[in-house]
């Protein structure tokens, strides 16, 4: 994420900071309050015993090294670590909350990836629904009351506690905790390990996806969790990230944790993001254009959604099949001249006793279509 705060800091929010609190203001704030600077004390405590701890059990040494390899360590961005696409300006360290602050890093993350994410999420959503998507969906007898309306809503509620959730990984980036870098030379692995790395992520990503996935419809954990997101059996694209923000967060988990285990380009790990979230979108547009074995595209993710207990993973069918979870998907969704309403009958039909097995009684769904978004009905076969 630091080249992300190197281009905002940049281009605008070093001028920001540096206006709302000047380092003139040093000499005019009040002294904190006794408890702030007992609580600071504590900490600072507790920092240097957790490094007194490592060092004298070498563990602080090995991961030195380790990261040293990739040119991480402890390099911090805004303090020693090297700008890589812009220099400093005077507005640069202008202000009381340097850009190495943890405070300013939080308040800046979470503001820009705030609106980053609803700006992915709208602009592919729309795009996918406008394009794409088939809207004769909204005939489907398992379609929701006003679905389109309610994804919105909680997707645009969900995705800023997501990323606040996902702040102490962000944090730890910028502060060299993980293995992400830069330069592309010999000791990095030069451009194989460059070109290696997203095949890599995506199955790394996809395995641990497919495991949190399982989990997460353990029947407790179903219930508090992922249960919202189930609520959608005949998805919208904007169905794709209208979940409970703990759930999101969870399923998150391997994209973060793959640059803490392994070597990862910072380059590459913003591409893996942004691709994450637009195949999110893309397995809930409703399009199925693969047919074939491997891809766990749209129409595996349908059958997640109608029949709940299928298909858990996100781009392969690899760990489903290892699993004993693949679900072949009806070869009437790839069927355009086949009757809907006939197929859709049957998928009911099915779902509704799937559902009642993993549900029970809970069910708070109301079917119709859309009324809220003044969208009507099309023509169906």
């Amino acid at each position: 994420m630091d080249l992300v705060l190197e281009v905002l800091d940049y281009a605008f929010l070093d001028k920001l900071y540096a206006n709302l609190l000047p380092k003139s203001m040093a000499g005019s704030l009040p002294e904190a309050p006794a408890f702030v600077q007992e609580w600071a004390k504590v900490i600072d405590n507790g920092t240097k015993a957790a490094i007194a701890y490592s060092e004298k059990s070498k563990l602080h040494s090995l991961i030195a090294k380790t990261l040293s390899d990739t040119g991480s360590g402890s390099q911090i961005y805004g303090l020693n670590a090297p700008y890589h696409w812009f220099g400093e300006t005077v507005y640069t360290n202008a202000s009381l909350l340097p850009r190495y602050s943890i405070l300013r890093q939080s308040l800046s993350l979470a503001v820009m990836m705030s609106i980053f994410g609803w700006l992915l999420y709208f602009s592919v959503a729309t795009f996918s629904f406008i394009f794409v998507y088939d809207k004769t969906n909204f005939n489907h007898p398992r379609y929701l009351k006003n679905q389109m309306s309610m994804e919105i809503k909680l997707a645009t509620e969900a995705i800023p506690v997501m990323v606040l959730l996902t702040l102490p990984w962000f944090l730890s980036e910028l502060h060299g905790y993980s293995f992400l870098y830069y330069d592309i030379n010999e000791s990095t692995g030069g451009w194989k390990a460059f070109l290696f790395q997203i095949p890599a992520d995506i199955m790394f990503t996809d395995a641990g996806i497919y495991f949190l996935h399982r989990w997460l419809h353990w029947p407790l954990v179903y219930k508090y969790l992922h249960k919202k997101h189930h609520k959608w059996i005949v998805c919208t694209p904007y169905a794709s990230h209208a979940f409970n923000p703990i759930d999101g967060y969870f399923q998150s988990l391997p994209y973060h944790w793959y640059p803490f285990l392994f070597p990862l380009h910072k380059v590459t790990y913003l591409f893996m993001f942004t691709f994450v979230n637009f195949w999110t979108v893309m397995i809930h547009d409703g399009q199925y254009l693969s047919e074939g074995p491997i891809i766990n595209g749209a129409a595996c993710h349908t059958v997640h959604h109608l029949y709940f207990n299928y298909d858990y993973g996100q781009f392969t069918t690899l760990w489903d099949r290892l699993g004993g979870t693949y679900r072949k998907p009806d070869r009437a969704l790839f069927d355009k001249d086949a009757r809907k309403a006939t197929t859709w009958a049957q998928q009911a039909k099915e779902m509704d006793q799937i559902r009642q097995e993993v549900e029970g009684d809970d069910n708070d769904r109301i079917y119709g279509t859309e009324e809220e978004l003044g969208l009507t009905k099309q023509k169906v076969n």
